[in-house]
């Protein structure tokens, strides 16, 4: 099998032939990959290039969490529990990310990269940056502000865009609202954060005029087409999760997005020891490197560009009122349309892609790939690519157009315009023509979020506001491998990274548990110090007793009546006790109420004060209700009391 057919077969999902032969042994784990194919046949995650021993572990991980030990039994799980998909995805997926993570590294890219960036851009370029594998946002909005301070605010406005992506929704819908809580922006001075951020209730939410350059969408660097003609590209702790094969596609991908000389920021626990010829280091501790000068194999083969026809003047002329001719009656046509030749110059523009999308008579000449409907409503620029190369009509359907407030929709169709001199077969000119499908493309979303409503109570409503999509030209280059001792190191350098992560994700559940302990401390002091001072506040003397007769509490007028203090007494037996009075008198009374469980007295015994004075003291004994068998003492002198109490015992 071809290296083309391999990477046509990965591009739809498929195994190469070759891989398969690589994986098929005795360590591979059949109930595993038959979950993973089932996860991405059922839902579109294929996590077939990610390393086997970490995505083992974390889904062996969800599954003891949900009692299973049986893939086969987990499979069974997610056909009949769709929300069990959120949860077996955010364990796979670990978002550990914060703002400006690594301060070293960071403080290198601000000193010595972006200056230079900005340098060998220009003074009115556009600086464009992506963040591959974003998670929940802090590192977009980390490159927003260090541009913002490099460039200054206005500037940035003007010039700088943004593209965050995941294969992350749920991180992703955490990222687009752009709202943090103050936890997560510790590393943030005060200044830099009451610069960029706005409170909002418990909240910080990013300012919203640089939330604007932040584009963020879904997109598998494994398999989608990557964002190109970039200055820098960031993708930090997200290679390690791959398996070798993986991270070489990615790479290749990585290398055909940036220009010559833009820089690639990777993790601390990622390397490119083995692609020196692509990639210059510009500093291996900190891991930023510079795609060094020299092409890139272009996804799509380059066609012939259309040459101009000679003839007598009276052909000329016929062709030319043929040519007007057939220019009035494109421009006429429903529906907005767009000619190019091919080397993708436009050459025509009708009145509806004018309406439509405010073209006008100057873009006729230009390249198309320097136009905004080259990109919005959707990158058209690599389906025009594919079209071309496979020379076949290409279609989008939905493409999302944002115009205020309001949403508009068009299916796109791409036709490559075959013959001419270099053969019959090859394509000479592409036609883009967009239909508006807003009412239908509405229509059916109405009628999907019913029908999903109807089938099952546990699928979520569909969102039909999308982020503009953010695929680009596909990249078609030679694999290179990487050499085997080097990835060894590599391998159990990234095993630990992930370890580390899974350590903070835990040790973050335990800093929520532990909080929690605190406040129901806290509850526990406060009940206890009121009780306390009930107890202290009764002027009477109160002991109470467990149910092995030691003393557990002895309340203030108790130490005013004997003159022992709490210290003395407490988890002493009490008929052991010496003080004033004669406690042997008292066993029948406590016997009998803790025998009863009412309670008993009051008995009138004669006993001597904590001051040497004779005095009658009544005692009454209630059975206590927070120990069995314990029981409340509550003494007090006759003669305080103002009565002559019941007869002495």
């Amino acid at each position: 099998m071809s290296e083309v057919e391999q990477e046509r077969q990965t591009e739809r999902g498929q195994e190469p032939e070759q891989g398969r032969e690589k994986q098929s042994g005795p360590l591979l784990d059949q109930g595993l990959e038959d979950l993973l194919g089932f996860i991405r046949d059922a839902r579109g995650f294929d996590f077939t290039g990610y390393k086997r021993s970490t995505l083992g572990r974390r889904i062996r991980k969800r599954m003891g969490d949900v009692g299973m030990e049986d893939y086969a039994d987990y499979r069974d799980l997610l056909e009949t529990d769709a929300d069990e998909f959120r949860a077996l995805f955010n364990t796979i997926l670990i978002n550990v990310t914060s703002v400006f993570r690594d301060p070293d590294a960071w403080g290198l890219l601000r000193r010595e990269v972006v200056p230079e960036l900005i340098e060998t851009v220009g003074p009115t370029s556009e600086i464009r940056v992506w963040s591959a594998g974003c998670s929940s946002g802090e590192e977009a909005y980390s490159l927003a502000m260090m541009l913002a301070e490099a460039l200054g605010i206005e500037e940035c406005l003007n010039r700088v865009k943004i593209y965050a992506t995941d294969v992350d929704e749920e991180a992703l819908r955490d990222a687009r609202s752009g709202q943090y809580p103050a936890k997560a922006l510790e590393p943030l001075s005060r200044e830099m954060r009451d610069k960029y951020f706005e409170r909002n209730g418990t909240q910080y939410a990013f300012r919203t005029d640089l939330r604007r350059r932040v584009i963020f969408g879904r997109h598998d660097i494994t398999r989608d087409a990557p964002i190109s003609r970039l200055d820098l590209l960031v993708c930090r702790n997200t290679l390690m999760y791959f398996n070798v094969e993986a991270q070489t596609q990615i790479l290749d991908r990585f290398h055909f997005a940036l220009r010559e000389g833009g820089y690639l920021f990777l993790g601390k626990a990622e390397m490119l020891l083995n692609d020196t010829e692509r990639f210059e280091a510009i500093s291996i501790r900190q891991r930023v490197f510079r795609r060094r000068p020299g092409g890139s194999a272009p996804p799509y083969p380059a066609t012939t560009p259309l040459k101009t026809r000679t003839g007598t003047a009276s052909e000329r002329h016929h062709a030319s009122q043929a040519g007007q001719l057939r220019d009035l009656i494109l421009d006429s046509m429903p529906g907005a349309s767009i000619a190019l030749d091919g080397n993708g110059v436009v050459i025509l523009v009708n009145q509806g892609a004018r309406t439509q999308f405010g073209l006008t008579p100057n873009d006729v000449g230009r390249p198309f790939q320097d136009l905004e409907i080259s990109y919005r409503p959707t990158e058209l620029r690599s389906l025009i690519d594919q079209a071309i190369y496979e020379r076949r009509p290409m279609h989008v359907r939905g493409a999302e157009r944002r115009m205020g407030n309001d949403l508009q929709y068009f299916d796109i169709d791409i036709q490559p315009i075959l013959g001419g001199p270099g053969g019959p077969g090859l394509p000479v000119a592409i036609n883009v023509t967009f239909s508006d499908v807003t009412q239908a493309t509405r229509l059916k979303a109405e009628v999907k979020r019913v029908r999903e409503d109807l089938e099952t109570a546990y699928e979520e409503l569909q969102s039909t506001n999308e982020e503009l999509e953010t695929t680009n030209e596909e990249l078609q280059s030679s694999i290179e491998e990487l050499e085997t001792t080097n990835e060894e190191l590599q391998s159990t350098n990234e095993e630990l990274e992930t370890t580390n992560e899974e350590l903070q994700s835990g040790n973050e559940e335990l800093e929520t548990m532990n909080d929690e302990m605190r406040l129901r401390t806290t509850d526990l002091d406060e009940a206890h110090a009121f009780l306390e001072g009930v107890v202290s506040s009764i002027a009477a003397g109160v002991v109470v007793l467990s149910a092995d007769m030691r003393a557990k509490n002895w309340n203030k007028g108790a130490v005013d009546l004997w003159g022992l203090r709490p210290d003395e007494v407490l988890d002493e037996h009490f008929f052991a006790l010496d003080f004033g009075l004669p406690t042997d008198r008292l066993r029948d009374v406590i016997q009998q109420c803790v025998a009863s469980g009412k309670r008993s007295g009051p008995v009138v015994i004669p006993a001597v004060n904590r001051i040497g004075r004779n005095i009658d003291c009544s005692v009454i004994c209630s059975p206590f209700d927070g120990h069995n068998g314990g029981v409340v003492l509550l003494m007090e002198d006759v003669a305080d009391t103002g009565g002559s109490g019941p007869d002495k015992s």
